[in-house]
């Protein structure tokens, strides 16, 4: 429990104790304010609270829950299978491992249930080489053991392997391909983003139109680099936010799972035999069913 009492610092609670509390983010602090683990002269109060000289603030800061990981007989999809290495299609809304807020049923969960997994990467993500996004879905390889999972991750440094993904994007694309080369980091202004940041991380984007729409456009996205959500940050940068996407798309939102991002393209070279492997996973249902309906839209005009 930290108790505090305010003398010359003003504004907003949750403001003020980011300050106060520089371990907490400010959503975290938001979250715990809205859960009453935080009062103001004994009462509890509201994010936007302002507080005055005097008040006397506690902060009640819960036990930290230990995240178990176990075994969950979900179904999976799944393209390729060997000793080495798994080829799995992820539906969109499937966390990939678990982290706080998700705990469990997430892909890692239904893969331990399916067969051992690799241990280079700790507790909470064995197997896991590379991740998409929940609401992203398609093609992601795994590893069965720490020979392959040391393989797919050299593969992935050394940018030998192949990713490619479909994006429905806001407005017509003039350009029939291009590169983004913009580096990436943690947005200043909202930390559950990332945003184009001078000195962040190098990151690169190859793009080319599949088809254009009245008012969107089917692209084709190559990765050469993996960073966190890569594709839906430089296609807004560029001015073509992807389609149904929460965080970086307009407020105005079309569809209700999430960004149209498929990963439909994946291909490495097997850890064991070093056979080029090359696999492709069909558009989900939804996304397909968007396109047709834009094709209609596109004849009737």
């Amino acid at each position: 429990m930290s108790d505090y009492v305010i003398t010359d610092q003003t504004g907003r609670i949750d403001k003020v104790l980011t300050a106060l509390e520089p371990g907490i983010t400010r959503s975290q602090l938001k979250n715990l304010i809205n859960d009453g683990h935080v009062t103001v002269n004994g009462q509890a109060v509201k994010p936007k609270y302002k507080v005055h000289a005097g008040d006397k603030i506690s902060l009640v800061k819960p036990e930290p829950q230990s995240l178990e990981l176990t075994p969950e007989n979900i179904p999976l999809d799944i393209v390729y299978e060997d000793d080495d290495v798994i080829v799995v299609n992820k539906p969109q809304g499937m966390v990939v491992h678990p982290a706080p807020g998700h705990p469990d049923h997430t892909l890692v969960n239904a893969l331990l249930y399916h067969s051992p997994l690799s241990t280079i990467n700790g507790t909470f993500r064995p197997g896991i080489v590379h991740r998409i996004d929940k609401d992203t879905s398609g093609l992601l390889m795994v590893a069965k053991n720490d020979l392959a999972h040391q393989s797919l991750a050299e593969q992935l440094r050394n940018k030998t392997n192949k990713r490619e993904y479909l994006a429905l994007v806001y407005g017509q694309i003039k350009e029939d391909e291009g590169t983004i080369d913009a580096p990436l980091g943690r947005n200043p202004q909202d930390r559950k983003k990332q945003a184009v940041v001078k000195g962040g991380r190098y990151a690169v984007t190859h793009f080319k139109v599949i088809k254009r729409y009245d008012n969107f456009t089917l692209v084709k996205c190559i990765l050469e680099t993996g960073r966190t959500h890569q594709i839906r940050v430089h296609m807004k940068y560029i001015g073509h936010p992807l389609v149904g996407d929460p965080l970086y798309g307009p407020r105005k939102m079309i569809g209700k799972n999430g960004q149209f991002l498929h990963a439909a393209l994946l291909g490495f070279k097997h850890p064991r035999t070093g056979k080029e492997m090359v696999f492709e996973a069909p558009l989900p249902e939804n996304f397909q069913k968007m396109l047709d309906k834009l094709d209609k839209q596109q004849h009737k005009g």
